[in-house]
């Protein structure tokens, strides 16, 4: 089934949450509230001409770009630039009403607005977030457009009758163009909201489309972030269940049904990680645009990264940043997350993973 439109991906989605999970009231509401914000910020959008005249003159120069599977350390990395002056990223709350007025009028509410934010069914143990964290930009894309891999990984995959990951594959559906155009929209406006100069930002969707990204924004700067599939992958397919069981009652569904999903959504994931690589190595990416982050080297050696990362991305480091890296890296050395994974709990095993994703071990990681 095509999904080009969407209402036609709402309507899938609908469909598939009624038939797995019994939910039928609760995606109607949400849809309601979903066209809503959009109409909302539509409208934010046109008066945002009007009481922001200076983002007419606002240019994204010189993004940084975080690009790397979910759980590879690209939620730390982003953070640590944006609090520490290298670039802005975006909150989740400006990705959710990315108009600066609706930002102005709705700021003091922030504390009512937590409440029922989305943010809520993550598990903090995985990934701790909420309206003010800085997020990762696919989630732009899914307000905007319900559509991209969160639409996939936590509701499509579920379809009892096809797998959509085709409409989610740039070498079958390339939504590109679109996604760009709306990423520059909510750049400028994050660099106007800021007063940075810069934005950094995360999108683990630019790993299979990185060459299309690099023509659109040539002068980016783009840190690839390499972990062991070993721990990615469980680790990233933990933290998704965490979120659908809060939801939906992950754990409580049939074997074969929460079999299904896994599989496919392990598929995607180790798709992420070959689509690079089969660029990287076939010469469609620049490599002299793309500094690779080792996760090994991020917790390990976290100044003398740095030290690299920040000559690649042209930033100067303060006396003030110089600090917070010294402090950071002794951390990082003694740090221990809290969470925790099984293979056997996703069907998985080590041979096959190394089996899968053995070309980025050769590539990345030998």
């Amino acid at each position: 089934m095509a999904l080009n439109t969407m209402m036609e991906r709402a309507g899938t989605a609908r469909r598939v949450v009624a038939r797995v999970f019994g939910e039928t009231v609760g995606p109607i509401l949400t849809g309601f509230l979903f066209a809503q914000l959009r109409i909302g910020v539509w409208w934010g959008q046109q008066l945002d001409k009007l009481f922001f005249p200076q983002l007419a003159k606002t240019k994204v120069q010189r993004p940084i770009v975080i690009v790397g599977n979910p759980r590879t350390g690209t939620t730390f990395l982003q953070r640590f630039l944006h609090d520490n002056g290298v670039g802005a990223g975006q909150e989740l709350w400006r990705m959710l009403y990315p108009s600066l007025t609706m930002q102005v009028l709705l700021k003091p509410l922030l504390p009512l607005l937590e409440k029922i934010s989305p943010a809520k069914h993550h598990s903090t143990a995985a990934h701790e977030t909420s309206l003010t964290g800085v997020e990762t930009d696919d989630v732009s894309v899914f307000f905007r457009y319900f559509d991209g891999f969160f639409l996939y990984g936590f509701l499509l995959a579920w379809d009892p009758d096809e797998d959509h990951e085709p409409q989610f594959d740039p070498s079958t559906r390339d939504t590109s163009e679109r996604d760009y155009a709306w990423l520059d929209e909510l750049w400028r406006r994050n660099l106007v909201a800021t007063g940075a100069e810069r934005n950094v930002a995360k999108l683990f969707s630019l790993a299979p489309r990185l060459p299309s990204f690099l023509n659109a924004y040539p002068d980016a700067s783009i840190l690839f972030m390499a972990r062991d599939p070993m721990s990615v992958l469980p680790s990233a397919m933990s933290l998704v269940t965490g979120v659908l069981d809060k939801k939906f009652g992950f754990w409580s569904l049939t074997d074969d049904v929460r079999l299904r999903w896994t599989e496919r959504l392990y598929k995607a994931l180790v798709k992420l990680f070959l689509r690079f690589t089969e660029d990287w190595n076939s010469g469609k990416i620049d490599k002299s645009k793309v500094f690779v982050v080792r996760f090994d080297r991020l917790m390990g050696d976290f100044e003398g990264l740095m030290t690299e990362l920040l000559e690649f991305v042209g930033h100067e480091p303060s006396p003030e940043l110089i600090a917070a890296i010294k402090a950071r890296d002794e951390k990082q050395k003694a740090y221990k997350s809290k969470h925790t994974y099984d293979l056997a709990r996703f069907n998985l095993d080590e041979e096959r993973i190394r089996k899968d994703c053995a070309p980025f071990y050769e590539t990345f990681l030998s």
